[in-house]
């Protein structure tokens, strides 16, 4: 064993290799809004102000939350989710990103066993098991005291392959509350954390979540003292254990020869991560470029992430962008786009009684709704074999409803989800392919769209 910025690092021999198994821990919650999210950034701008290298990632099919832990750790934050990527999946993602990081926080989904329908599956109890991680669960104790105790017994033995190794109360309301709740829980579990009731330090959330990251002024110094002085940070540390991945799985993609620009800016800020190392992977470079500011730069194909281009949409409908896009895609541009993209890429968008014009690419028009439309996993059948030989796993989560002509394309049958129309999802015209399924690598044709793009340069 050795020493490394106040951690123990564990390495062992494979043959002639030398490899250092990160320590990690994961920080879940009985269920949605207990703070989880709070508690989980607070200890990582803790562990980062102790100069410790902090590899944040985030159970689920969530942005929002990645784009906090990023800014605070100052490394990408990646998701975790074992229904669209798959144990391996997810095993090589933690492999390939934290091998250099000090310590591992994973901030959980919902409720610690929550998956999709009523299996594990893409619950945070299911990559506590996948990394074989321990799990600090985070208790909401407004308006309770002993009853705490009967929550965390459950917790703790509803499946035995899944360590509850601490506990931390939140939303404590007094000296007297925290003696009230300490006295009545078992002491096998230890609590290493008591947090008093303090809304400054919660994130604001609107219609798709919490706000982004670029939307915050951190007080980074603030947010790691009131953990310093309400959790104990040492004892985190402490029963943090090394993660168990597989070996990575060497991919030495060709040399950049072709560009990809990627939308980036309040209006399209949706974004998995392992998406641009795909890109990567396939021998293209990636730029990123702002629709709302007009840019458009010189590359071989365009990808559109989702986000809120509804904040936006007169700054969208003015930009030099918008009047350029439907002009390169008939050219034979490749475009992919996701939710936000589509709706960007569609003829008008009527949000509050009012109708914008935007980029007129594919044969629809959409319409902003006060109503969640979507939510959920997804799972498309391509009806082009060519695209894709396998089914392509994704989710979507959006507010409006998009109406096609009647001889719009579509590229997926879906076979969970509702799609854009009548259970179809993916509007083909020309080179574009724009639909309301937000989608991962792990099933996504990356090398498709990337040999379109080639072909595109090679014209």
């Amino acid at each position: 064993m050795l020493k490394t910025a106040g951690l123990i690092a564990l390495i062992y021999f494979n043959g002639n290799n030398i490899q250092q198994m990160t320590k990690g821990i994961l920080i879940a919650g009985t269920h949605s809004g207990v703070g989880k999210t709070t508690v989980s950034m607070g200890i990582m701008a803790a562990l980062k102000h102790r100069q410790l290298k902090v590899q944040p990632y985030k159970v689920g099919p969530d942005y929002i939350d990645p784009s906090h832990h990023t800014a605070i750790c100052g490394r990408p934050s990646r998701n975790l989710d074992t229904y669209i990527m798959g144990t391996d999946g997810v095993g090589q993602t933690v492999a390939r990103t934290s091998a250099d990081a000090d310590i591992v926080v994973v901030e959980g989904v919902m409720g610690l066993f929550d998956g999709i329908d009523s299996t594990e599956i893409a619950s945070s109890a299911h990559i506590a098991k996948t990394l074989k991680l321990p799990v600090i669960l985070v208790i909401n104790v407004h308006g309770m005291s002993r009853s705490t105790a009967a929550l965390l017994k459950g917790y703790s033995e509803f499946d035995p392959e899944v360590r509850v190794v601490g506990v931390i109360l939140n939303q404590v309301g007094s000296q007297r509350h925290a003696e009230l709740v300490r006295n009545s829980l078992p002491g096998n579990i230890p609590i290493v954390g008591m947090i008093p009731r303090r809304k400054d330090i919660e994130v604001p959330s609107r219609h798709l979540g919490l706000y982004m990251a670029h939307e915050k002024d951190y007080n980074t110094e603030e947010m790691a003292a009131f953990i310093e002085e309400n959790v104990d940070l040492d004892a985190v540390i402490e029963l943090s254990e090394p993660i168990s991945v597989p070996e990575i799985r060497n991919i030495t993609g060709p040399e950049a020869d072709l560009r990809i620009g990627i939308a980036m800016d309040p209006a399209f800020c949706f974004y998995y991560q392992d998406m641009f190392d795909a890109f990567r992977d396939c021998g293209a470079e990636v730029e990123f470029f702002s629709p709302m500011e007009g840019e458009l730069p010189d590359v071989d194909g365009i990808y559109l992430g989702g986000g809120y281009p509804e904040l936006y949409a007169e700054t969208l409908e003015k930009s030099e962008t918008t009047r350029k896009l439907k002009g390169l895609a008939a050219d034979g541009l490749p475009i992919y786009a996701e939710c936000g993209g589509l709706l960007y890429l569609c003829g008008t968008y009527e949000i509050d009684n009012r109708t914008y014009k935007l980029a007129d690419v594919v044969p629809a028009n959409t319409r902003m709704t006060n109503r969640l439309k979507a939510l959920g996993y997804t799972e498309a059948r391509p009806l082009d074999k060519t695209f894709s030989s396998h089914n392509i796993r994704g989710h979507e989560f959006h507010y409006s409803v998009t109406e096609c002509d009647r001889d719009a394309k579509f590229a997926y049958e879906m076979l969970r989800g509702k799609g854009i129309q009548d259970g179809f999802d993916g509007l083909v015209e020309h080179n574009t392919l724009a639909g309301y399924m937000h989608s991962h690598p792990a099933t996504f044709p990356v090398e498709k769209f990337v040999q379109k793009c080639k072909e595109y340069r090679k014209r």
